[in-house]
């Protein structure tokens, strides 16, 4: 069965909900229908109601009806400013009429517990769902999983390759696939994670060749060693060599050039030799996903080592 509710900002310019949008007729069904829409925010007065874009005619969500909260929380000013200029999605719970004109009264509260109800409760650890970034921080991407409702994409959870920051990764406004990782039920928090879908030690490996010059990112430089990321789930090691310009083409987030001197699958290893800094034109980050997202509901376990391997990174989620 198809997930009805998704992020923010992927049903704006949905036909459908254009049409119930424009018109008063149109919102008077999707009141009567219950139907999940989404619009602008257009700004937010002073006492903390947000004016939503509904083609001529004026919706107004209150503070109260701003987000879903846990019971005896309140909605935060934040919460509520940093909505505007942003699509929001929304339930039509009634009218009034303020100086002569028609006002939709809305509620994103409304939405976001339908999509909890109906799609988020029943999630288990390993399905595979749709989000949206956010928010970066150091520790981690907030990821809209469905109506605005948030969940966290730990760092050390984005891929096996190791990055110092999201932004390595990702950029605000992306919409990727995740697992979901662990569900915190007493809290309400979800947990997301997306190296398990970025392919196993094998099928990164496998796009490589012992003898080929390829382009990759420097994630660390350490006493022993630079680590180059070939693939978001792949890295190798370069010794710096003596005498050489190792040491100042090996910049933390720079491209270089570097020989694949070895693969040693058993050991999950590729031997690096630096060969320059990179010159040429810069690739956009497309992601890369070994699994089918779009058929695929769950994955029950996932092993990134070979079989064989001295050491063992897996993900079990039955």
């Amino acid at each position: 069965m198809p997930n009805l509710f998704k992020p923010e900002g992927m049903l704006i310019k949905d036909a459908e909900n254009r049409e119930y949008i424009s018109s008063l007729a149109g919102l008077q069904r999707a009141m009567s229908e219950e139907k999940i829409l989404e619009a602008t925010v257009l700004l937010c007065d002073s006492s903390m109601r947000l004016h939503i874009d509904l083609y001529g005619i004026r919706g107004i969500i209150e503070k109260s009806e701003a987000m879903l909260c846990r019971e005896g929380e309140d909605v935060k000013d934040i919460a509520v400013i940093t909505r505007v200029g942003k699509p929001v999605c929304f339930k039509v719970i009634g009218f009034e009429n303020e100086g002569g004109r028609t006002v939709a009264i809305l509620s994103r509260r409304e939405a976001q517990k339908q999509c909890f109800i109906e799609y988020l409760s029943d999630l288990i650890e390993g399905d595979v769902v749709l989000a949206r970034v956010t928010h970066l921080d150091s520790f981690g991407a907030f990821m809209d999983i469905g109506c605005g409702i948030s969940s966290l994409l730990t760092v050390d959870s984005i891929s096996v390759s190791r990055i110092s920051h999201p932004s390595d990764r990702l950029s605000v406004g992306d919409t990727v696939y995740t697992v979901v990782k662990s569900i915190d039920r007493e809290n309400g928090r979800i947990f997301v994670s997306m190296r398990e879908l970025l392919g196993t030690w094998l099928e990164n490996a496998s796009g490589f060749e012992v003898g080929q010059t390829v382009m990759g990112i420097v994630r660390s430089v350490e006493s022993y060693g630079v680590f180059i990321e070939l693939a978001p789930n792949l890295a190798g090691l370069a010794e710096i060599r003596e005498g050489t310009n190792d040491k100042s083409i090996a910049i933390v987030g720079e491209y270089v050039a570097v020989y694949i001197k070895s693969i040693i699958p058993d050991k999950m290893k590729i031997k690096l030799v630096l060969i320059d800094s990179y010159r040429g034109t810069l690739p956009e980050k497309n992601i890369k996903y070994y699994v089918d997202c779009e058929n695929t509901a769950h994955i029950a376990r996932w092993r990134y080592s070979p079989l064989g391997a001295t050491k063992l990174i897996e993900s079990v989620f039955e």
